[in-house]
């Protein structure tokens, strides 16, 4: 294998593969980067076993080839590199130079031939969707899923795809978010459920990108197309949460009131709770605004934010944190909150429409 190409891209392509290859694993192998010239390009790849990233870049190839060399040297030499252009050329005994500059190292590589084969899907029609909008409905659901949960699957984001249309759900238990949005999408409804760790991905990967993203999706395995970038993600298996059950019921209040001040207020409150000092924040719903209070071993705090309120005075507790996890990603100046009982969970909309829905389970409250 001979090449030569920029250094800067092939840095920046390289610390992103980077991302997607193990930490930890008795693979040799899986602790590199696969780098393949072949014709005028170079392919990099990176694998886990659960998430891989695929990309390319031009490059002079002299000779065609294949090696893998170990993720974390590879990207620290090329960041170091002192000029515009940098060469490979290695050899059968898998001794690979690394050329910029007066600079020169050489690796010891692992044949391209221990690598795993990363799945190909079979998805058919790829459903494609802007890429401002898919990342806005990752964002608005990833904060709810499990960071440890007896079923592996609500650690993912379930996606349902349907014509013209496509939901994400995110459920840890506690809370529940649900993010809708219109597509031009005719095909057969799909149902399926993402790693956390794989959207975290496309999120990074799509942050520069304004145009399109690709997924084809197979029976175990999703691919997402960004730009350049490939991710091939496995799928999580298992029952997800029938949540349907938990928003269907009728509300017997709600209030109406701005996102920004109720943000502020909770953080206010916030201020004396510490991971030595939890506690839940007090929330009463009465008449034109809505009281917000907590007490810790630290002391007190008290506040008040004006609300449009319908139905009965309600006293409820909740985790400061899960409140504003849900009211950050709201997008409208304000939102309305269904209310039922002390005891249920609220309901947080949009003021119109039903672009997304977070549920949020209160907390037992102490008697004062």
């Amino acid at each position: 294998m001979k090449f030569e190409c920029n250094t800067h891209i092939l840095s920046d392509i390289c610390s992103n593969v980077q991302r997607a290859v193990s930490q930890k694993t008795s693979i040799p192998s899986l602790e590199g980067i696969m780098i393949k010239a072949e014709g005028n390009t170079v392919t990099l790849t990176g694998y886990d076993l659960e998430v891989g990233m695929i990309t390319s870049t031009d490059a002079e190839v002299k000779e065609n080839g294949s090696i893998i060399l170990n993720a974390k040297i590879l990207c620290d030499i090329l960041r170091n590199l002192p000029e515009d252009r940098v060469s490979f050329e290695a050899d059968e005994r898998l001794s690979c130079k690394i050329k910029s500059g007066e600079a020169e190292f050489t690796l010891v590589g692992t044949s391209s031939a221990e690598y795993p084969e990363l799945p190909s899907v079979n998805g058919g029609f790829p459903v494609v969707i802007d890429s401002e909008i898919l990342k806005d409905m990752i964002r608005k659901t990833i904060f709810a899923t499990a960071e440890n949960d007896a079923k592996i699957v609500h650690t993912g984001v379930r996606f349902e795809i349907s014509e013209n249309n496509i939901r994400l759900v995110a459920v840890d238990g506690f809370r529940l978010a649900i993010r809708n949005e219109k597509i031009d999408y005719s095909g057969e409804e799909k149902i399926f459920v993402v790693p956390k760790k794989t959207l975290n991905e496309v999120l990074k990967l799509s942050a520069g990108e304004d145009g399109k993203i690709s997924m084809s999706i197979g029976k175990r395995h999703i691919t997402f197309k960004i730009g350049d970038y490939d991710i091939v993600s496995r799928l999580l298996d298992g029952e997800f949460l029938n949540y349907k059950a938990a928003i269907s019921g009728n509300s017997t209040g709600t209030v109406k009131v701005s996102v920004r001040n109720l943000i502020n207020s909770i953080e206010r409150t916030s201020l004396i709770i510490t991971d030595r000092a939890k506690s839940p924040i007090r929330c009463i719903f009465d008449k034109d605004m809505i009281k917000i209070s907590s007490v810790t071993v630290l002391g007190s705090a008290n506040d008040r934010v004006p609300a449009e309120m319908t139905g009965e005075k309600l006293e409820m507790g909740f985790n400061n944190k899960f409140l504003l996890d849900a009211l950050r990603v709201c997008d409208t100046d304000e939102v309305i909150i269904k209310l039922s009982s002390p005891v249920h969970p609220i309901i947080i909309v949009p003021t119109d429409g039903d672009s997304f829905l977070f549920l949020i389970l209160p907390v037992r409250l102490k008697t004062e």
